[in-house]
């Protein structure tokens, strides 16, 4: 294959098809959200199928399909066998709907006019600072979410979609008190993460905490978790909920650059005991060169809400400003970290 490493310098052979590889990459985006679009995942779920098979259940061009699952299966999305059918793969298997941990709903959201005119404009967002979707759209994000009712929803469909398989990886890894204690979820979005947490630790009580929008959809529901949790409506740069024993911020900060960071720690900070816990679930960013997913949500967060990801030592200084200690940073199964932290 032209673009395979050389065994000795680790190099792609063929360095222009290697580039141009990765110049077409929103062709990739395009494709993956094709397929998507067209439930494809959906009508493998029984077994392999042909494109022209695929074709008919779905309404599309016979041809024009089989090309672009042909290139979805150059990289592990789908496989295509000698009989000439397509198959699931375990990443393409995450596109069915209706299924735990589905990716459906993320991977319409990410690859969304929304999101691809934001990274088209990264070129000036680099020349001029701030953000390509402030500039695009005349508003920051959670403002324009609150003015269009159809891209506030996909935006929390997409949000509770990826945060799936993060909630349950949380939930499983963080050592959470054997004994009653009370959880809050600030900025919890429909309160996937709250839920798992209940669910496997029966000892636990929550609060959700969030705006409106999400909260009128949350998934806290069911005759498992009755009388465990209480949801609270509000704005997390003003205060947060007293007494809880355990504050987490899942996926909360990366949304925001460090003073804005400060005004949502110092609101936690102001409503938890002294040597109460601070969760902070974000990516932790490596040193080095190595390929991480933390530094695409980066340039993600820069184009689109002038967020960012951190290191560990940046993160260990925000918190220190605010009356917060990192103890440890927590790996996960997925792909962001926990930053534990206690209030001093």
């Amino acid at each position: 294959m032209a673009t395979s490493p050389d065994r000795t310098t680790g190099e792609p052979r063929d360095l222009t098809a290697h580039l141009m590889d990765q110049a077409m990459g929103h062709l990739f985006s395009a494709a993956l959200r094709t397929a998507a679009q067209h439930r494809i995942a959906d009508h493998l779920a029984e077994g392999p199928r042909t494109a022209e098979q695929l074709a008919a259940a779905t309404g599309t061009h016979a041809p024009h399909l089989r090309r672009v699952l042909r290139y979805l299966a150059t990289r592990g999305i789908f496989r295509e066998d000698t009989a000439g059918a397509f198959q699931l793969t375990p990443a393409a298997a995450l596109l069915r709907t209706g299924v735990p941990d589905s990716l459906h709903h993320a991977i319409m959201m990410m690859t969304d006019d929304l999101f691809r005119r934001t990274s088209a404009d990264l070129p000036e967002a680099v020349r001029e600072g701030g953000t390509s979707f402030e500039r695009l759209y005349g508003a920051p994000l959670f403002t324009h979410l609150q003015s269009d009712p159809d891209a506030r929803r996909l935006f929390d469909d997409g949000m509770s979609s990826l945060s799936a398989p993060v909630d349950e990886a949380v939930a499983a890894v963080y050592p959470f008190p054997a004994t009653g204690a009370t959880v809050v979820d600030v900025g919890g979005g429909r309160g996937g993460l709250l839920r798992a947490v209940l669910h496997r630790h029966p000892q636990l009580t929550g609060v959700l905490f969030d705006q409106a929008p999400p909260l009128a959809h949350h998934l806290l529901d069911g005759d498992e978790l009755k009388d465990r949790w209480r949801v609270q409506e509000g704005d997390f740069f003003a205060s947060v909920p007293e007494g809880g024993d355990i504050y987490v911020l899942k996926q909360v900060l990366h949304d925001w650059p460090d003073e804005a960071c400060r005004r949502i720690l110092r609101s936690c900070r102001q409503a938890m005991a002294a040597g109460s816990r601070l969760l902070v679930i974000d990516s932790v960013l490596p040193p080095g060169n190595a390929p991480h997913f933390g530094k695409t949500l980066d340039v993600a967060m820069m184009a689109v809400v002038d967020g960012k990801e951190r290191t560990a030592e940046e993160f260990a200084t925000l918190l220190s400003a605010e009356g917060f200690r990192l103890t440890r940073v927590l790996p996960t199964s997925a792909f962001p970290s926990i930053v534990d932290a206690v209030a001093e």
